[in-house]
């Protein structure tokens, strides 16, 4: 027989019950202990992060405060940033790559509950994983529903519910959140040519 967590992991209904209520007293202390740090505090905070979360990369911060369900469940790649107010509700798996951004108050749930009242007050719930790819910027007050999965190399606009998947190399936003136009080769000239005339001016 399954135990909670092991349902709760292959997205089936599950309950809480003491593991989980254990690990996420565990999830509690770490991330009060991360959120009182202060900004001179990086190495400490670094510590902090690799012991809650599943994975990171060297290069991984969170603004805080951070909350989120477990900890163990979040898989982060290199250089990835959070603004303040992250919020992530991982009873699934939540896999994110390589130089991903996070404006402010942008939340990732997997959580989900039952449509019927009647099983939803029983204290039965699942979890559906999301997936968020290398390069992806997320503008502030987004939010990411369970099971949505977003490609590389993406923009998303602030704001956003997003609710079904979004490929790879493009513009998308809303509510839901749907694509507005692909990423091109005449935006990768444009910041280009900026990013070129900042560093003449920096030497200049």
């Amino acid at each position: 027989m399954r135990t909670e967590r092991e349902r709760m992991m292959a997205g089936k209904l599950y309950k809480g019950d003491s593991e989980l209520r254990k690990m996420n007293k565990r999830n509690r202390r770490i991330l009060h202990m991360y959120n009182s740090t202060t900004v001179d505090e990086s190495a400490k905070r670094v510590e902090l992060l690799k012991e809650l979360l599943g994975k990171t990369g060297e290069n991984v911060y969170f603004e805080s405060p951070f909350r989120c369900d477990y900890g163990d469940h979040i898989y982060l790649g290199e250089n990835f940033y959070a603004n303040f107010d992250c919020i992530m509700l991982d009873v699934a798996p939540i896999t994110i790559g390589d130089n991903v951004l996070f404006g402010p108050r942008v939340g990732v749930y997997t959580a989900g509950h039952p449509i019927d009242a009647e099983v939803r007050i029983s204290g039965l719930e699942f979890g559906t994983p999301i997936t968020i790819g290398d390069n992806v910027w997320v503008g502030g007050d987004t939010v990411i529903n369970p099971g949505v999965t977003i490609g590389n190399n993406v923009v998303i606009g602030s704001g956003s519910v997003v609710t079904k998947d979004i490929p790879d190399n493009v513009v998308a936003a809303g509510n839901p959140c749907r694509v507005l136009r692909e990423v091109t080769d005449e935006d990768k000239a444009y910041w280009t040519k900026l990013k070129e005339e900042y560093e003449q001016e920096m030497i200049d």
